[in-house]
């Protein structure tokens, strides 16, 4: 073997060595205000297929954590990255990758979905995105075509939530910051959500959800982490937990 084939050989082993860089990671991720500890040095990995899920209370640090990610809040210590990427750093460049839906998707109201989508993705787009892509990615989302031609002013909150995905698939982000994105949901609705969220997964998307939906936490994730007065006591593989465990876990984690 000549030496150039044994410097590619070792560069390939090298590269293939390398492990992948987290879609999320954070370490010691602290925020204080004042003396309230918010959230208290978490330590935090999501991989590109996975699908993590924090269980808690109100004030539990759930919010105050996807904030940080979105650097909508500076950390009072250690950090945390977006695809390897400082977001107190670099915050333009982490935005790139991130796609966030909260609670309540904003969106024209007097526009349609086809609209809202447009607009939005166009936002992200070095060119717009033709119209037959716009459509696709609202039928993958779950809209009939009749739906996506009306205004969002009618729309449901399910409704909303799919063109909030379908703006986040559009714009190809590698992660997706999901805040309480079933509450209010009913049953149909919240299943469907979950049945986006499952096809995200597939194509390698990294999701974070801040939910206090044990069921749906159960059938959305891959991983669950159960936060306490800003802290991560519990983190567990969904495939290793029934729901009933799973609750009661959750519930024994809850009890002062």
């Amino acid at each position: 073997m000549h030496s150039t084939d044994l410097a590619v050989s070792a560069s390939a082993t090298t590269l293939a060595a390398t492990p992948a860089v987290p879609r999320l990671a954070a370490r010691g991720l602290t925020k204080r205000y004042g003396d309230v500890v918010a959230l208290n040095a978490l330590d935090l990995t999501i991989n590109a297929g996975e699908v993590y899920c924090l269980l808690g209370a109100n004030g539990a640090g759930k919010s105050t954590t996807i904030n940080l990610f979105l650097n909508f809040v500076a950390p009072t210590a250690g950090d945390a990255r977006v695809c390897g990427i400082d977001v107190t750093q670099d915050p333009l460049q982490a935005k790139r990758h991130l796609a966030y839906i909260p609670e309540t998707v904003m969106l024209y109201k007097q526009l349609s979905a086809l609209e809202n989508l447009d607009y939005f993705a166009g936002l992200a787009a070095e060119a717009p995105l033709p119209r037959e892509q716009l459509m696709a990615h609202l039928r993958d989302v779950g809209l009939r075509d009749e739906q996506v031609h009306q205004r969002v002013a009618g729309f449901s909150k399910g409704m909303r939530q799919k063109v909030g995905i379908a703006i986040a698939v559009a714009r190809k982000a590698d992660v997706l910051l999901l805040d309480e994105p079933t509450s209010g949901l009913d049953p149909k609705a919240s299943n469907e959500f979950s049945e986006v969220i499952g096809r995200l997964r597939e194509r390698g998307a990294a999701v974070l959800m801040a939910t206090h939906d044990l069921f749906r936490a159960k059938e959305s994730g891959t991983r669950v982490g159960i936060m306490k007065r800003g802290t991560l006591v519990a983190e567990l593989a969904t495939a290793d937990i029934g729901h009933t465990d799973l609750e009661q876990l959750y519930l024994t984690h809850m009890h002062d």
